[in-house]
């Protein structure tokens, strides 16, 4: 160990990362417990169900991959089992590695469905129809 890994600045950015690592653990106990108030405690992929004794195994799984998007509605969260959920990041990895060898084509993130294309035009056609 070096002399400048005791000194102040080593304190300072230890406190800075102890800091961190709690406000990460503190805002995660938030939304888990949200999500398992919400959800069923079924692994969303597997179907696996849990009991309160072993819970422990359910994890959170946010579907866009942003841990600080948090809706109250849970809409972004899903339930996965811990073997689900690293079978999930590690499917997100191995394309991004494809990607970057050239064996594989980028995901491309747009849809052409449209389910609401044509809802102005019914809503107007039943502007002028009378309840039977």
């Amino acid at each position: 160990m070096s002399s400048s890994d005791s000194g102040p600045g080593s304190r300072k950015l230890d406190r800075v990362i102890a800091e961190a690592n709690r406000s990460r653990a503190q805002r995660e106990l938030g939304y888990r417990e949200r999500a398992l108030k919400i959800h069923p405690w079924i692994c969303a992929r597997c179907g696996r169900e849990f009991t309160p004794r072993t819970v422990h195994q359910l994890t959170v799984h946010h579907r866009d991959h942003n841990h600080d998007n948090n809706p109250p509605d849970g809409s972004n969260w899903e339930l996965l089992c811990i073997y689900c959920h690293e079978n999930e990041h590690s499917r997100l990895l191995d394309h991004a590695a494809a990607v970057k060898a050239g064996v594989a084509q980028p995901v491309q993130q747009t849809t052409t469905y449209r389910p609401f294309a044509n809802l102005k035009a019914l809503l107007q056609g039943k502007e002028g129809k009378s309840p039977k």
